[in-house]
This record gives structure tokens, C-alpha cells and sequence, in this order.
């Protein structure tokens, strides 16, 4: 099955891009960086290295775990504050 669009015998990758995708593209890169990064992502890597190195005993990780929980909490508030300023639905 052909798509139109050559390889590099090298790689493999697509030397055209298809144009199909390029209204999701454009919504993609406007948006804000922090709708695809996840701050609080170091403090889960954290807790589950914490989990590994202890042989899985979770009450010597519960300050690690409540970290992250406060991270996510704070994030999750900053952008319900975010949508409600821009007019969110949420």
C-alpha cells in the first residue's frame, strides 16, 4: 500500500511530509507547552525509584508520593485557573 510519499533508503523516514495532517499540526505547536508537559513528571519518577530501591514498600516512599500529589494538585489548580480566565468550560 503506496501513500505518494518516497523513503530515505537510509532511515526509512518520509521524505515528504503529508499535508493531511497539517491542521493538527498548526493546533498542536499553538498550543501552550505546558498542555503536553507534565511538571510534576521528575516527582512520579522519583516515587516509583523509590518503590524499586526499597523493594516495593510503599510507607518508605510517602514522602515522595506526597510530593507529587501536591505537584499535580497545584497544577491541576493552576490550570482550572487558567480556563476559567480564557472562558474554559471547566
Amino acid at each position: 500500500m503506496s501513500t505518494g510519499s518516497s523513503q530515505d533508503p537510509t532511515t526509512g523516514a518520509p521524505t515528504k511530509v503529508d499535508d493531511s495532517y497539517a491542521e493538527s499540526k498548526a493546533k498542536f505547536e499553538s498550543k501552550a507547552k505546558s498542555e503536553y508537559f507534565d511538571p510534576c513528571q521528575e516527582l512520579a519518577q522519583k516515587s516509583i525509584k523509590c518503590l524499586h530501591r526499597n523493594g516495593g514498600d510503599k510507607t518508605m516512599c510517602g514522602d515522595y508520593f506526597q510530593a507529587y500529589r501536591d505537584c499535580k494538585k497545584a497544577w491541576f489548580d493552576r490550570r482550572k485557573e487558567e480556563r476559567k480566565k480564557n472562558g474554559g468550560w471547566w
